[in-house]
């Protein structure tokens, strides 16, 4: 694991999009029930970003948002969740910074994403290329921020400076169809992401689809692992998660909560199994610990303010049952089954 030693130094750069939700509230009522809305931060990148902030690491966050309201609402969201902006740039013109409408309900859940013109997509090499990357230890990056120029070139430059730099490269696949021209441009350009990373974590829809076929998933997170990257975790929802480093696989399920909404547990997973790294964890551990910093996200409203601190995910492994852990040696990447 001496690969990812540099993730000790507790600092991450985050390349992706800050954006403003807007939560139905009470919790439990339809968007289109309610008169009123929680409004809250919100955008994988930023969220990831207030999970590992929230948990003792420092984070830089390098996106673009709009010369608005809402990018100004954004501004004072990363400042309070001490998200470092200085390279957060604001556009004018006709982009505008992401929002989500959701309920906070399990069952016939809604979330509608606007994201027309979007503000986050206008960040571009120049501003990644600002950044001085021997101050940190790792880099984040999301699926999102390639699926459009020129934030994708933005993000392939960042990810190759933070190399050249001698970063821990770390890719959430994070892939919305809707934000894509093709699946074919998106599994071509997510794989080739993917393969520049020491870390690539993504769910079994998302492995499936870098894979080209469903139930293909496994055996690419396998090769991953086997090759170009140091760890890969290919995540089951309900069902846990496999951990792939070399040929080492660790099976992991989940805390068993009172589930308040369906978004926000990858987020918080990342957030927590990156900081769990970051503080000296093991892998494993690292890996519960991510886990159960998703359990709290989904049992919270918001995502970035449902964020647990390393004290509450303290508390809450102490007060809740571990979950199941299985080891296993993988004899052959190439020729094992999914």
């Amino acid at each position: 694991m001496n690969r990812l030693s540099a993730l000790e130094r507790g600092r991450f750069v985050v390349l992706g999009r800050a954006g403003m939700d807007l939560y139905a509230d009470p919790p439990g009522a339809s968007v289109e029930s309610v008169e009123r809305f929680v409004a809250c931060l919100g955008g994988s990148s930023a969220n990831i970003a207030v999970a590992i902030s929230r948990q003792g690491g420092s984070t830089t966050l390098v996106t673009t948002i709009s010369d608005d309201a809402v990018g100004r609402f954004c501004l004072g969201q990363l400042d309070r969740y001490e998200v470092n902006r200085d390279h957060v740039r604001v556009v004018s013109g006709a982009y505008r910074t992401s929002m989500a409408v959701a309920d906070s309900r399990v069952e016939d859940h809604q979330c509608v994403l606007y994201r027309n013109g979007a503000a986050d997509f206008r960040m571009t090499a120049e501003d990644v290329e600002a950044v001085d990357y021997r101050r940190f230890g790792g880099l984040i990056a999301t699926g999102t921020v390639l699926a459009e120029e020129p934030s994708r070139s933005a993000g392939f430059r960042g990810l190759e400076l933070a190399r050249q730099a001698g970063l821990v490269t770390i890719f959430d696949i994070d892939y919305r169809p809707h934000s894509w021209v093709s699946d074919t441009e998106a599994a071509e350009i997510l794989t080739r992401a993917g393969s520049l990373c020491d870390i690539v974590i993504g769910n079994d829809v998302e492995f499936d689809f870098m894979a080209g076929k469903k139930g293909g998933g496994l055996r690419k997170a396998r090769e991953l692992a086997g090759s170009t990257a140091a760890v890969a975790v290919y995540k089951m929802g309900e069902h846990g998660a496999f951990t792939i480093c070399g040929d080492t696989e660790i099976g992991t399920g989940v805390f068993a909560v009172d589930t308040l909404k369906p978004i926000g547990a990858g987020d918080g997973f990342m957030g927590g199994f990156v900081a769990g790294l970051a503080s000296g964890y093991s892998l494993e551990e690292s890996v519960i610990r991510g886990n159960a910093t998703a359990a709290m996200v989904v049992s919270r409203v918001g995502c970035a303010p449902a964020m647990p601190d390393s004290a509450e995910v303290d508390g809450f492994m102490a007060a809740h049952p571990r979950p199941d852990i299985t080891h296993r040696t993988i004899e052959s990447h190439a020729h094992s089954s999914t």
